[in-house]
């Protein structure tokens, strides 16, 4: 005959269940598997306390010891839609990887909006006793959090920054990153090189826009106003940037587009024209989108952003193994070489 099937799960054994089975008091193993100094508990009780533990297989509450320790080993990070943003996910990766190298779980709350629910989020997060924040968001811009973080554990800010400097934050060199792309155009011969850039009230596009400048002017090219167009962001702003460049009594023979997007949509342009890639005309974009940049025909160099050393050196700060000063810290733009160049 068949027993009766159930579905309950075996309880999880408990500080008393330890007591029990080491002949001792639940305070003795509350001391013992806690780590409490200062109490006098005989080396033999001690080890039959850790003989239990293990042969019942019990496990600390961890958030119970952090509440009374106020160390919780848990880092907190808040974003604002990076964790559903392919390429900036890359903090995550990089906060995530430095904190198991130090012990540290990371907690992560995607608010999928604006400042306000950042540090609403991150205020929440403190009733779980975390022992740092990273606040997060999905591409680089200033941000206003208005007094508001002085209740706060220790907090970075990642891929964006604070008017006035008060948190450290560590954000991509747009500047550097701008240079190295026009740097890497001009060691190929080119001496025209026209920029497709992206909004003007976007550091990055200020940034990129300063680099390609410090470019021409370090290797003594004068710069042509006319070789400058600025789109959105988007393909079709590319095709339409590239086409009005390429349409100038002198065109350039090669395009620096300030994100990969807009390279595809030059990409378009020149294909349709039928000129060839970099045959006729060489493209370098900026962001290293995998989804788009490796996939292009001939593929794209471009420069990357370092999403995931930002989130590595958050954590390295929050941790205390590498502080960061107030304001910005500027992480330089690594290039990615493929075939376009």
């Amino acid at each position: 005959m068949l027993g009766r099937v159930t579905s309950e799960r075996p309880t999880r054994p408990s500080q008393q269940d330890v007591a029990r089975l080491a002949g001792v008091s639940r305070t003795t193993v509350s001391f013992v598997v806690n780590g409490v100094t200062g109490v006098a508990i005989p080396a033999a009780t001690r080890a039959k306390v850790w003989a239990a533990v293990e042969q019942l297989g019990f496990r600390p509450n961890e958030l119970a010891r952090g509440l009374r320790s106020r160390r919780s080993g848990v880092l907190g990070l808040v974003t604002d839609a990076i964790a559903t943003t392919p390429y900036a996910v890359g903090i995550i990766a990089g906060a995530q990887e430095a904190a198991a190298r130090h012990g540290r779980t990371l907690l992560i709350v995607d608010t999928d909006s604006g400042a306000g629910s950042l540090l609403d989020a991150a205020a929440a997060m403190t009733r779980w006793q975390v022992e740092g924040l990273m606040l997060a968001t999905d591409h680089h811009r200033e941000v206003s959090l208005d007094g508001e973080v002085a209740g706060l554990p220790p907090t970075v800010l990642v891929d964006c920054v604070e008017a006035d400097g008060r948190l450290p934050a560590l954000v991509p060199d747009e500047r550097q990153g701008g240079r190295l792309a026009t740097d890497t155009l001009l060691a190929a011969g080119h001496r025209r090189i026209g920029l497709v850039n992206g909004p003007p009230d976007y550091p990055a596009s200020a940034g990129r826009l300063a680099g390609w400048r410090d470019a021409l002017a370090g290797a003594g090219v004068e710069v042509d106003q006319r070789l400058i167009r600025v789109g959105d962001w988007w393909q079709e702003s590319g095709h339409t940037g590239a086409a009005a460049l390429l349409d100038l009594p002198e065109p350039p023979t090669a395009l620096f587009c300030a994100n990969d997007w807009m390279a595809m949509g030059a990409y378009d342009l020149l294909r349709e024209r039928g000129l060839r890639v970099p045959g006729d005309v060489a493209v370098i974009g900026f962001d290293n989108r995998e989804e788009i940049a490796a996939h292009l025909r001939p593929a794209l160099t471009t420069v990357a952003l370092p999403y995931r050393e930002m989130g590595r050196r958050a954590v390295e700060h929050l941790v205390g193994a590498t502080p960061l000063p107030p304001g910005a810290t500027r992480l330089p733009c690594p290039l990615v070489s493929r075939a376009s160049v």
